[in-house]
């Protein structure tokens, strides 16, 4: 072989060896890219994905970049209220302003808060984590030991809630808050969520029933507006009932996502936006952001300011407007027809969602009245499809005369 043809073969065979191995390394190169979303795609599909997980990264989302896009920006930057608000939320670990509730599905992995608890709270976070809905929603009523004792509102407060049209799957989420020792035993003996609140430097006997007006019945009244608060500082929206309450229907479903506070009312004109209405806040929804703390706090600091309204719920009214125009919170009040009360309540059994033995005096006219209502229910669910539209109400009797 002349040495011509030999460069030229060591020539050919070393062009082959470049493309062959520039061929090997671009297969591997398509290989990576190809298998890399493909990996990607798998691991956001897997189940710890969803929303019903709480991994650390949802953990990081909802505490870190979810509160920045929800938070609106608030009215009056220098006022007080929403600066101290803004501070005690951003201290918080996973402050949320979801909407309201939609979903009513248990969480399946409930992480302790690591907030740092003040003595009056202690425990509350735990409890509230356990009550709450996988959206960070509470149901709360409070008792004492006259309302939580057997054959009482406690009891028939409990019983609405099983046998209303789709109401028994809220029952898990439904925190008592009991005011003394007594109210807490009994509430623990029949229900799965129990938190004493105890209020140091109060000396008072909260166990027998108050009558409307008195020193102890107006502490616990301002005491619930405190534990409030915290729950919204704890990042957790809440729906606010009496313990005179019944349950038949789902009152989330009337609760928007444009709304701070959405709240029932004692007069309707028709219109949920109307500030003229009057608000009843035995029943009440809340978002937690900041300017529903700030609105708590303002409410509480407004006590004993307004002759004529020692209470919290003529207080709310008084400041209402003032709530809105400088805090920039977002109300909106529920339809009697639907949320109603004695005070005024809707006459379609079809519709009505809770009942509320407001406008009414004494514990025994209110136990009486309820458990007509109670059985007005039971006779309706009973009745076939084609009646069910001639039902109605046999009270209040004892109530209202």
């Amino acid at each position: 072989m002349t040495g011509k043809a030999m460069v030229a073969e060591a020539t050919a065979r070393q062009a082959v060896s470049f493309i062959l191995g520039a061929a090997a390394a671009l297969t591997v190169i398509m290989l990576v890219q190809y298998r890399a979303p493909a990996a990607g795609l798998s691991r956001a599909m897997l189940p710890g994905h969803f929303s019903g997980s709480r991994s650390l990264d949802h953990h990081r989302l909802n505490g870190t970049a979810a509160r920045t896009v929800n938070q609106a920006p608030t009215v009056g930057a220098e006022d007080h209220h929403v600066h101290q608000a803004n501070a005690t939320l951003k201290a918080n670990s996973t402050p949320t302003d979801h909407p309201a509730a939609l979903s009513h599905f248990p969480r399946t992995d409930r992480k302790e808060e690591r907030t740092q608890e003040p003595e009056e709270f202690r425990g509350l976070a735990a409890a509230v984590a356990l009550a709450a809905m996988d959206d960070r929603n509470v149901i709360i009523t409070c008792v004492n030991q006259a309302w939580a004792a057997p054959g009482s509102l406690l009891d028939l407060f409990l019983e609405s809630f099983r046998i209303g049209d789709g109401t028994a799957r809220l029952l898990p989420h439904v925190l008592v808050v009991s005011m003394d020792p007594a109210a807490h035993a009994r509430c623990q003996a029949v229900h799965r969520h129990c938190y004493h609140y105890t209020m140091p430097g109060v000396h008072m006997n909260f166990t027998s029933a108050k009558f409307f007006g008195s020193k102890e019945w107006l502490e616990m009244v301002w005491s619930k507006l405190r534990l409030q608060r915290r729950v919204l500082e704890l990042g957790y929206g809440f729906l606010f009932t009496d313990v005179d309450i019944l349950w038949f229907r789902d009152p989330f479903k009337h609760v928007t996502a444009y709304a701070d506070m959405t709240v029932s009312s004692d007069v309707y004109f028709g219109d949920p936006d109307n500030l003229g209405n009057f608000p009843n806040t035995g029943l009440f929804h809340v978002k937690p952001n900041v300017r529903t703390i700030a609105m708590t706090r303002l409410w509480h600091e407004s006590r004993g300011k307004y002759p004529g309204a020692p209470n919290e719920q003529p207080v709310f009214n008084m400041i209402k407007k003032r709530l809105v125009a400088e805090l920039g919170v977002r109300l909106r009040y529920l339809d009697p027809a639907y949320v109603g009360g004695f005070c005024s309540y809707g006459k379609d059994l079809g519709k009505i969602v809770t009942m509320h033995a407001n406008c009414c005096v004494g514990l025994k006219n209110k136990m009486r009245d309820l458990r007509g209502v109670l059985d007005d229910w039971k006779n309706y669910t009973k009745m076939p499809h084609w009646e069910k539209h001639k039902a109605k109400w046999t009270v209040p009797g004892a109530c209202i005369k």
